[in-house]
Order: structure tokens, then sequence, then C-alpha cells
């Protein structure tokens, strides 16, 4: 089979959406025959040389859409121009007589960018998309103005209705992949083909079985992520405020961001900073020993698209309390962790507290928990089960173009 994979970004040196890109393109490429047409980064190792077994096409990406690196990563500035790439590009291959079965444009992951591949007639995949979730207006308050490119996500919604390119490129995709379900309603604007829920983040192995502690009133919680107020770390700290009758319940936080200050703070005023470990920005090694050492991933992140960093967790056999909301909300299930109801803060933080107890007090089930997230990571998770399971549905596509069958999520 040939497959023909879009992605501005590919690179196994690099973190965020180019470092799952090429996970992808690595995966896929053993299965069938890729080619993958992407941007060279300046200064980063070359994309051929990382992926032998698939045929690269890489255009220089421009220097100007490189000098200020958050706002590139956010609104992709560059996009017109590879867009442009793209589309000539295939133009030639197919005046040449070149031929794919699908093509796939794997990112960006944001919906809000036109696909060159509308314009052609193979068949073609986008995805898996996220994004888009609001804040909950009850958490509002507390979250803060927005950067003014973050706030643009608000005119999401009426792209989906008005936007012809946008509209078009969904609409005539042969499959549209979200990185939960969730991600349909909100493409509920455009008339889909076929919409498929498969979460962008693998893991390459799980972490060895490990023996749980099982005495009952001691936990010892991890939150990992950065320290912003969607993410949740001040709600666990509220949460353990709830709890003064189990001192053995700790909180450790791994995390840099401009709400660590507000955390700490809360942590004092609400008498359990000495309860609550505030690790800031650690090294990636030195996260992976902090899932090996704690007991339970607690991350009640509101407003969480995705939520690959419960693989992270879950792969260590850790249990998860998380918000029933988001990528999360498909990520856990009652085999794998609780999944608490978003409503207001103070409700919020309750049921986390009545989470964090009821695990507290359960040991047993709270390794019967950590073994289910273990095993699910191992049935979904890995690079490899993923790539087989989209290679399925690239084989369910060209077999039945206008098919509208269920594929298994991953």
């Amino acid at each position: 089979m040939k497959v023909l994979l879009v992605a501005p970004n590919v690179d196994g040196t690099d973190v965020g959406e180019a470092l799952m890109a090429f996970k992808w393109a690595e995966a896929l490429a053993g299965r069938v025959e890729l080619t993958v047409l992407c941007f060279q980064r300046p200064g980063r190792a070359e994309v051929a040389g990382q992926l032998p077994g698939a045929r690269v096409v890489t255009w220089p990406e421009p220097a100007w859409a490189l000098r200020r690196e958050r706002l590139n990563a956010m609104l992709k500035p560059a996009w017109p121009v590879f867009a442009g790439h793209v589309r000539r590009w295939i133009a030639a291959a197919e005046t040449r007589g070149e031929r794919f079965d699908i093509a796939h444009q794997l990112m960006p992951q944001a919906a809000r960018y036109p696909s060159p591949l509308r314009h052609f007639a193979t068949p073609y995949i986008i995805g898996p998309l996220g994004g888009a979730l609001d804040t909950p207006e009850a958490f509002r308050a507390e979250a803060g103005s927005a950067p003014l490119f973050t706030r643009l996500r608000a005119l999401d919604a009426t792209r989906f209705r008005l936007d012809p390119w946008l509209r078009a490129s969904y609409a005539r995709a042969a499959c549209i992949l979200g990185v939960a379900p969730y991600v349909k309603d909100v493409l509920g604007a455009v008339p889909l083909t076929r919409f498929e829920s498969v979460l962008e983040l693998g893991v390459d192995g799980v972490a060895p079985a490990r023996t749980p502690q099982m005495e009952a009133g001691r936990l010892r919680v991890l939150h990992v992520g950065r320290a912003v107020r969607t993410k949740g770390l001040r709600d666990v700290i509220r949460a353990l405020a709830l709890l003064p009758d189990l001192p053995g319940v700790t909180l450790t936080s791994a995390g840099a961001g401009e709400e660590l200050d507000l955390c700490r703070a809360e942590a004092e005023t609400l008498g359990v900073a000495d309860r609550v470990r505030f690790l800031g920005r650690v090294p990636r090694a030195e996260v992976e020993a902090l899932y090996e050492s704690h007991d339970l991933f607690c991350f009640p992140s509101f407003r969480e698209p995705a939520g690959g960093v419960l693989y992270e967790a879950m792969r260590h056999g850790l249990p998860v309390i998380t918000a029933d909301r988001g990528g999360p909300s498909s990520i856990i299930d009652a085999a794998s962790g609780i999944k608490v109801p978003v409503t207001e803060p103070s409700a919020f933080a309750a049921d986390i507290a009545a989470a964090l107890r009821r695990m507290a007090a359960r040991p047993e089930e709270r390794a019967a928990l950590g073994n289910g997230a273990r095993a699910k990571v191992l049935r979904e998770g890995l690079w490899s089960a993923k790539a087989e399971r989209m290679v399925e549905l690239y084989k369910e596509i060209t077999d039945h173009p206008t098919g509208r069958t269920t594929h298994p999520k991953g």
C-alpha cells in the first residue's frame, strides 16, 4: 500500500507535534510504502536520516517563522507556505503518473488549517485533530486572561460554519480522526463522511510490573504538567486540604509555569504546605523516577484535549484520578482510574478529595486499577499496535471509500 503522509514538522529529536509525527511515521514505515512530506528545520537532524524506511521529501522551514518559537508552535504561520509546497509536489507527482492509495494529513493537530489534499482525487484522512475545548464557565474567573493568539480559538466555531476552505477540507476527507469523541461534536457544523477517535500519543513499551505499597491511609500522589490553571494543580491542593484526617496523603508537583507561585500560596493558606512538594521543571529521567516512586497519578485537567501524560503514568502501573472531560474522559475507564465531573471549583475539589480518600482507604482497589491502567496501555497505547490499527483503517477506506464502519479506538 502506497501512503502519503503530510506533516509540517517531523523530528524524533524534538518535542510536541514534531515528535508525535515522527513516531507515527516510524511505526508506519515498516508496514506500508510510505512517502513523507515535511519541512526541514535548520540546525536539526535530517528527517530522511531519521526515517530510513521511508521516502522523505522536505523543504526548508522559513527562518521568519522560527523567530518566536511559542507563536510558531501555536499558530503555525508557515502553514500556507507548506501547503503550497505539498500541493505543487502532488500535482507534479500526478503529472509523472505517480499515484498513492491514500494520503494522511497527520498534523497540525489544531482543527483550523485547510488541507491541500482537498484539491486531489486521492482519498485522504486528516488527524488526529484536537483542541477547541473551552474553559468551563465556573472556572473562568480563576483562569485569568489568555494571550491573544490563544483567544483566537473562539473563532473556531464560526470558521467551521462559514470558512469554505476549512469546511471543504473536512467534508471531502474520507475520514476525520479526533483525539477524543468530543472532537466530533466540535465539528458538528461540518458534514463528515466518517469520524474515528484516535489518540495522537503512543508509547514504545511499558515499565516492568510493580509491587504497589498496600498500607491504608498512605498515598503518594503525583501531578505532572505545566503549572497553569487548567491543569488542575490548584484543585488537587484544595482537595488535600479537605483531608485533614489523612496526613499520609501527600502530593508531589512536577512542572513549571505561572500558576506555581499561586499554588504555593494556596498550600500555605490552606495549611497543607508540609504535605506538598513543588519540584518545578525536572528532567525527563527524573519524571520517570517519580512515576516509579508514587502510588497514584492525579491530573484533573479540565481543558485537556488529548491527555497523553496519562499514558506516561499508566505505563508505570499508576491508577489515575482525572477530569471527566475532553481527552482524559475517553482514556480512563472504570478499570484504570476515577473520573471526576467538572462542575464548579469547590465541588470539583470535593469530588477529587473523595476519590483520594477512596484510594487511600482501599489499597487493593488501587492496585487493581494500577494493573488495569498498565494493561490498557499495552492493549491500546503501544506505537506498534496503533500503527497496525491505522493500517487497518487505511485498508478499510481504500476498499470501501464511502464506508462508515466503526474502527476500534486507539
